[in-house]
């Protein structure tokens, strides 16, 4: 069984009633495509977004057995009114939840919430599980603020009580020190490192020991910077015992090594050495297959770096699927599905 953790979806058409600070869609002449228009961003959208037939053939194309979809990031507008925002979220989680009907076993659909009403965000989970959905896809930052600031825990402790898991898509906020074109690179590993470090720095992870939280792309930098974060507050090289002498940022714990493998990461890295370092640094048991598809084009067959590396059986399975399983708060044994048998071996 294999599972692809990072994969979008967007709602195929928006109320004719919308406020004006909507999205909408326009068609694009002879394609099944259509045009996002969302302010000044014009996106094609393949049909595979919005329709629940083509996104299982492609999975049956890739050899994967499901896919856990979010919403398109650029939905994730926290510019908007606070109410349109909250209107918004409404409308593409109701079309999350019909696009996750068609095949639950297979497109396991994740929601969004106004994040710039915090009060407001936090209520929606409630409707968020009513609706079926899987969990709640938010932003690394809210208007430029980490999500480790404290305006956001009860959001993250009301994911907890509800057993709802949190997805933190990287989003790019342009700055002065990188140009554009680095957005959706270098930006992309610093969105990613700032999320993950806020909520261990900010207090959300010892405050909500249990809430299980999945970061794209690894999140960035993060792990990168962990062995440095650990050193500081443990004193120690390779993550040896505490030396307080050499410490110069140390408390009761847990350490950043600790409070990180708590953490879920979408290894979705484009490298197998770095996805070995993953593996080595924080266990195969935190790491989730992803695509971003159909954003980005999958590798054929799905998940084929990983299949490339010759992991150990359990370190194959726990990535493939366990791990996603795990991180939604299911047992895998819940879902029925079809199995791609020639494809599911690691070579």
């Amino acid at each position: 069984m294999i599972v692809d953790a990072h994969a979008h979806f967007l709602p195929a058409g928006y109320p004719e009633d919308a406020p004006s600070c909507f999205p909408h869609m326009e068609p694009i002449d002879g394609s099944t495509s259509r045009l996002l228009v969302f302010d000044q961003m014009r996106f094609p959208a393949k049909d595979v977004f919005f329709q629940a037939e083509r996104r299982v053939e492609a999975l049956e194309a890739s050899g994967l057995d499901a896919e856990v979809v979010s919403p398109m990031p650029p939905l994730l507008r926290y510019d908007l009114p606070a109410g349109d925002g909250l209107s918004l979220a409404r409308h593409v989680n109701d079309f999350g939840a019909e696009i996750g009907a068609y095949a639950p076993e297979r497109i396991i659909a994740l929601g969004m919430v106004p994040m710039q009403d915090p009060d407001a965000a936090t209520a929606e989970l409630a409707a968020i599980k009513e609706r079926g959905l899987a969990g709640v896809e938010i932003a690394s930052n809210i208007l430029g603020s980490s999500i480790g600031d404290t305006r956001f825990l009860e959001f993250f402790r009301e994911a907890e009580r509800l057993d709802l898991p949190v997805f933190v898509h990287a989003m790019p906020s342009p700055m002065d020190r990188l140009p554009m074109s680095a957005m959706g690179t270098y930006v992309v590993g610093i969105e990613g490192m700032f999320a993950a470090a806020s909520l261990i720095l900010g207090g959300t992870a010892a405050a909500c020991p249990d809430l299980r939280i999945s970061f794209s792309h690894a999140a960035g930098g993060f792990p990168m910077m962990l062995p440095r974060a650990n050193y500081f507050w443990g004193g120690a090289w390779n993550e040896g015992p505490v030396d307080e002498d050499r410490a110069v940022m140390h408390d009761d714990g847990p350490s950043p090594f600790e409070y990180a493998r708590r953490f879920y990461y979408d290894a979705m890295v484009f490298d197998r050495r770095t996805i070995r370092y993953l593996v080595d640094l924080l266990g195969a048991d935190r790491l989730l297959i992803g695509s971003d598809f159909p954003a980005m084009l999958r590798e054929e067959p799905g998940g084929k770096t990983f299949r490339e590396m010759e992991l150990e059986p359990a370190q194959w399975a726990d990535i493939s699927h366990r791990n996603a399983f795990r991180w939604l708060g299911r047992e895998t044994d819940e879902l029925t599905v079809h199995t791609h048998a020639h494809a599911h071996a690691p070579a």
